[in-house]
């Protein structure tokens, strides 16, 4: 299987821990993964970030006052013309290492997750539309992830 293109930004905030998380996100790992959810060519830049920038991320484009484990900003999808995808994947260095540790995950194995998530989002899959497609997107994002070595990551340690 051929993986398409990726042009990659690899940015980390003023994060807790540092030096674990950049351990955890190798350039040329980060790259594999998403190469491996992407079906068009891309150009992402991923960027981890603090609690605090978390939060007012959340807040402004999503009027949700927390920070959440990823968010995704896609910018351009594919076209007859431009199959490509652009996209800013940000994920909170606290609320990713919390959630791995309590759902029994590496640090590691959690950030591939949703890497692989935030770059399904960036081609248009969505899991809060119907069941359905929640179901078919986590079918597929288990099917990317056992590929590459990794567990099933809805199945808890």
């Amino acid at each position: 299987m051929a993986l398409n293109q990726l042009k990659l930004s690899l940015q980390f905030a003023d994060i807790p821990f540092a030096a674990r998380h950049r351990t955890a996100l190798p350039r040329h790992k980060v790259t594999r993964w998403i190469r491996h959810a992407l079906s068009e060519d891309a150009e992402i830049t991923v960027r981890i970030v603090n609690a605090e920038e978390g939060q007012r991320l959340n807040q402004e484009f999503r009027k949700k006052d927390y920070a959440t484990n990823v968010l995704t900003f896609d910018y351009a999808q594919a076209t007859d013309e431009s199959p490509w995808v652009m996209a800013d994947l940000v994920l909170c260095a606290p609320v990713v290492a919390q959630e791995a540790k309590a759902q029994g995950k590496t640090l590691q194995a959690h950030y591939a997750h949703l890497l692989v998530h935030g770059t399904l989002h960036a081609q248009g899959w969505d899991h809060e539309t119907s069941e359905a497609d929640a179901d078919e997107m986590e079918d597929y994002e288990i099917a990317i992830l056992k590929a590459m070595g990794f567990g099933n990551p809805y199945c808890k340690a």
